[in-house]
């Protein structure tokens, strides 16, 4: 997956101690879900071209435009398995700032 500073990153948020610094979650929260709208960008644009090659399938080259598809249809299910891989390891950090806060809450008030 392209990005995977910011993968890096949630992991290493996650893996860390219970008791992470909330600035870094939620600095890291904001990188991934800019990385999970570039993804969905990129979706669209292979499905936007998926649609351009198939409606010029049958005009010129068919076989150079089926390996298109082809190509193109890869890489969309590459882009979904990084953006469900994404999203699952963003809910997880989610939770981690849901505690963090929680934590910050209770020393305030101790």
């Amino acid at each position: 997956m392209h990005g995977d500073s910011v993968l890096q990153d949630i992991k290493t948020l996650l893996n860390g101690r219970e008791e992470s610094d909330l600035a870094a979650i939620e600095r890291t929260l904001t990188d991934g879900y800019a990385k999970a709208l570039s993804i969905e960008a990129e979706r669209w644009r292979i499905e936007r071209r998926i649609g351009e090659v198939a409606s010029a399938l049958g005009r010129g080259d068919v076989a150079a435009n089926t390996q298109e598809i082809v190509a193109l249809a890869q890489r969309l299910e590459a882009a979904d398995g990084d953006l469900v891989a994404l999203r699952d390891l963003l809910a997880s950090l989610r939770g981690r700032a849901d505690a963090a806060r929680a934590g910050a809450a209770r020393a305030a008030t101790a």
